[in-house]
């Protein structure tokens, strides 16, 4: 009798155990399923136009949002030029796709806005489809408030890669400035560029470099100009990049 107790103890006790293992499986599925099934594959969007990749996220459960247009001679306008994150990324659903989308090829000529008042360039720019980037604004006393001291790029520029213009525009003298636009020094003598840069805090480095003898002209071809001694030959930042005050401006200048 003890005996078949022992055994109905034992079978009450495996069958219990059964039960709480199946439920413990279907627990972990349960999970599984609900981490994975909100998971999707982030699609390959490239050259899709805006509408057809927002249709496609859209399906999927993720939301699109054009942050950048660019100039583009490869894409066509209205397509989808970079994403982010990468095609066959996993992520969970309602995550945001960033992408980029392209403006076609430069088909406006960028102006001269230095010398206009801000106002008068802002407007200049939105009426040729450009529009003002970055605003730096220098104390200068040459020149009235507002008044539009530099551009990058500069006027006529090709190739440029974004439909913006960042400006910089002179501030009243106590002002405290919160960043330069580089002036192209090339060409200048070396004394002048380091003056010019050092009126406004900006400390230079120097190289001096060996000059090639410049070539004499044949036929129908000009003789190219000697370059000075002393003279800038090329800086390090380019000319209409925007710097701040703490930057180090390398020069390389003609023995």
């Amino acid at each position: 009798m003890r005996r078949r107790h022992f055994i109905n103890f034992f079978q009450v006790a495996s069958l219990v155990m059964a039960l709480v293992a199946v439920a413990l499986l279907a627990a972990i599925a349960t999970m599984h399923f609900a981490i994975h099934g909100a998971e999707v594959r982030v699609p390959s969007l490239k050259g899709m136009t805006v509408a057809e990749a927002r249709s496609q996220t859209s399906g999927l459960g993720l939301d699109l949002e054009v942050d950048n247009r660019y100039y583009s001679g490869d894409v066509a306008p209205g397509h989808i030029l970079t994403q982010s994150p990468a095609p066959g990324t996993v992520v969970r659903r309602e995550w945001r796709v960033r992408v980029s989308e392209s403006l076609g090829p430069q088909k406006v000529e960028v102006p001269e806005t230095v010398g206009l008042d801000e106002r008068v360039a802002a407007l200049g720019l939105r009426r040729v489809g450009l529009e003002v980037g970055m605003t730096a604004r220098l104390p200068y006393g040459k020149a009235a408030e507002g008044t539009v001291l530099a551009q990058d790029p500069p006027a006529h520029a090709q190739g440029i890669a974004r439909p913006s213009i960042d400006l910089l525009v002179a501030a009243p003298g106590d002002d405290a400035p919160d960043g330069f636009v580089m002036p192209d020094l090339t060409g200048l003598p070396v004394v002048t560029a380091q003056a010019e840069l050092a009126r406004v805090g900006i400390q230079s480095a120097t190289k001096f470099v060996n000059v090639p003898v410049a070539p004499v002209g044949s036929g129908d071809t000009a003789p190219a100009l000697p370059v000075k001694p002393g003279a800038v030959m090329a800086q390090q930042p380019a000319a209409g990049a925007r710097v701040e005050q703490s930057v180090l401006v390398k020069l390389t200048v003609a023995k």
